[in-house]
């Protein structure tokens, strides 16, 4: 499974941002999807989770309230709706797929396949 990311950019402190997650190579209706971050000098956190159905989404406390994780499964995509974007949400954001779904949902050593991450600014 290939994944990309995209839709990041440069936007102010309250406004919003829609990622996206594409997946190509093969589907992965079968797998979970994780979004995590990563910030100069830091560790690679996460964000979202969705299961494959999409019926069940996990969020760091950080985001929670804010940030929405959707999926459709049949455009082979999963998208993460960033609302009342802070400065400190600013980072590298990438997409990550699960295919065993029986480990540590926020460790990145969980997820198998990831994507090439995308750049989101938050200014202030």
């Amino acid at each position: 499974v290939q994944l990309q990311a995209s839709g990041g950019g440069l936007v102010q402190a309250g406004g919003s941002l829609r990622l996206s997650c594409a997946a190509s190579g093969r589907t992965f209706s079968g797998y979970a999807v994780g979004w995590f971050r990563q910030g100069p000098g830091k560790e690679r956190d996460f964000v979202a989770r969705i299961n494959w159905r999409g019926g069940s989404t996990y969020y760091a406390d950080s985001v929670k309230g804010r940030f929405t994780i959707s999926r459709d499964n049949a455009k082979n995509t999963v998208s993460l709706q960033m609302n009342s974007l802070k400065p400190e949400d600013t980072a590298v954001y990438y997409c990550a797929a699960d295919r065993q779904g029986t480990g540590d949902r926020r460790a990145p050593n969980t997820y198998d396949y990831w994507g090439q991450g995308t750049q989101v600014t938050v200014s202030s």
